[in-house]
Formats: structure tokens, C-alpha cells, sequence
């Protein structure tokens, strides 16, 4: 089988996935999301291999959804970040084709989550916004120290589709993050619970190889049945409808006043201008939301 944004390789019982993107940081586009979950599916199949590795080429890990020509190009976009460019398409937004879309997305990043197999993200660069949804699917997280992760777009224009930050962090720490769309270390990840643990960048594979190989030893149906296990309780914990709710709010910070204000102002600037705008902690498009007690007031 060949990809277009990833490599796959096997190693005795170790696949890994190597996002293939380096020169946009392993940003996500349209043929990502099915190819990790098709790399993941051809492991899981796989009689040898007992755990899968996810990484990236180059300096990161993965920096998002490729967001530069869908923020820049004119005008409003009728489906969803990936799914939609301009092309004369004149319709309105239509938000079930913005959650079908997105929710595809997140299901097949939730195939690292699903996978009979045990999954290590081995994070030696930016997990960010999107990436961090990739990276938190998996059962275990290994950071450089160096290394960052975090979900900026909780600012404005995005919300976390995968919704893992609340699962493994808790309501107070996932509303820190969330709340202000800060990157953290990894050894700040770390402390925070996030992740399993933070390394010095030259240790970091050999940390994950050393985890890996225990993982591997252990027979597959042992390692199936202690992962089907702890996921069922997070699955009582509504962890699908959470998705579902995220993946909805993620369209309509796309098309809230806010969110059309930040699309106008990547055309205006470029994407990247306004994304040090947008994090750099000026409030963000302050004229542009409309105020709650009036609302409160109309229903009067």
C-alpha cells in the first residue's frame, strides 16, 4: 500500500507511523485523517506487530489542519476546513456538511484510540491545535522535553474535535488550556498529567523504543483486553457524545461573529499575521461579539 502524507514501517512487533509532511510540519490536509486510519487498520491485521508508534518527519510532530489557503481565500466557504475551498461556490455554510466533515476527521483519528493494538505518540516537535488531537488519541504520549503542545484555536476559530484534553486532564487543567489557548512544554505537560512523561530530546527515542519493546513482549489478546478494558469506562463517560458536541462547536467558531471576524482578517494579513494576533493577548475582535444582556433584554 502507498501514502501520500505518511510512511509505515515494521520492525519486529513495532509498526510505525511517520506523518510525511515536513516542510508544512506534517500538517493535516484531505488525505491524512483516512491514511492514519488505514496505516492503523493495516497494523492492527498485522499477526506480528504488537504495538504502533506514531511520529513525525523533520522538526514537528504535526502543527494542525493546513489552514492557509482555506483562511485566505475570499469570502465564506460552505463545508468544512477541509472539505471546501472557494471556486465560485456561493452557498451559505451549511453546518451538517461541516459535521460530517470534521466528525470523519475525528473518527479517524479516534482509530489510534480504537485500535486493538496499543498506540505511543512519540512527540519530538509542535503538537498543536489539530496535532495535539492526533498525539492525545493515542493510549500513550512521549514528549521532548523541548516540545510543545496545546490547542491555540480554543482562542477563536476552533475547538478541540477529539476532546481528549478534558479526559486526561480533568475539568480545572483542560479549562486552563482551553480557556487560554496556551502551548505547554513537555515537561510541563508532564506535571500536568497530559502526557506520560517528558525526555531530553536525545533520549526521546530511545525512551520510546524502551516502552515499545515492553508493550511488545506482552502477548496481543492480553494487551486487547487491558485496553478494551480501561477505554470502556471512558466510553460510560460519554466520551462519543463529547465528540460529537465539540465537533459541532468546532464549525460554529468558524461562522460566529468572531470567527468571520478572524477569516477576514487572515485575507486582510495573511493567516500567519493573524495568528500572532489572534495569540498574542490583545482582545481579540473586540467590537465584533454582541452583548449577552441584550439578548436577555429582546426576550423581555
Amino acid at each position: 500500500m502507498t501514502y501520500e502524507t505518511l510512511d509505515y514501517v515494521v520492525d519486529g512487533r513495532v509498526a510505525t507511523i511517520t506523518l510525511n509532511r515536513p516542510q508544512r510540519m506534517n500538517a493535516i490536509n484531505v488525505a491524512m485523517p483516512g491514511e492514519i486510519a488505514a496505516a492503523v487498520d493495516r497494523a492492527n491485521r498485522d499477526d506480528a506487530v504488537h504495538v504502533i508508534v506514531l511520529t513525525g518527519a523533520g522538526d514537528g510532530f504535526c502543527s494542525g489542519y493546513d489552514l492557509k489557503d482555506f483562511a485566505e481565500a475570499a469570502g465564506e466557504q460552505p463545508g468544512s476546513q477541509l472539505g471546501a475551498t472557494a471556486d465560485g461556490d456561493t452557498r451559505p455554510w451549511d453546518p451538517m456538511a461541516d459535521f460530517f466533515g470534521m466528525y470523519e476527521c475525528t473518527q479517524h483519528f479516534m482509530s489510534l484510540w480504537r485500535s486493538y493494538k496499543p498506540t505511543i505518540a512519540r512527540v519530538h516537535g509542535p503538537a498543536v491545535a489539530g496535532g495535539s488531537d492526533i498525539a492525545l488519541c493515542c493510549d500513550l504520549v512521549i514528549m521532548a522535553e523541548e516540545a510543545v503542545i496545546g490547542y491555540p484555536p480554543a482562542r477563536v476559530w476552533g475547538c478541540p474535535t477529539t476532546a481528549m484534553w478534558v479526559y486526561r486532564l480533568g475539568a480545572e487543567r483542560a479549562k486552563r488550556m482551553l480557556l487560554t489557548g496556551d502551548l505547554v512544554d513537555g515537561r510541563e505537560a508532564a506535571r500536568l498529567g497530559l502526557v506520560l512523561e517528558a525526555v531530553p530530546r536525545a533520549r526521546l527515542d530511545a525512551r520510546v523504543a524502551a516502552i515499545a519493546a515492553r508493550i511488545a513482549a506482552v502477548p496481543k489478546n492480553q494487551l486487547m483486553m487491558q485496553k478494551m478494558m480501561v477505554n470502556q469506562a471512558y466510553d460510560a463517560m460519554g466520551l462519543a457524545n463529547t465528540q460529537r458536541f465539540a465537533t459541532l462547536f468546532d464549525g460554529i467558531t468558524r461562522h460566529s461573529p468572531e470567527g468571520a471576524w478572524f477569516k477576514r482578517r487572515a485575507e486582510e494579513v495573511g493567516f500567519k499575521q493573524a495568528v500572532r494576533e489572534r495569540d498574542g493577548g490583545e482582545p481579540i475582535a473586540p467590537d465584533a461579539s454582541r452583548p449577552l444582556a441584550g439578548w436577555a433584554k429582546r426576550k423581555e
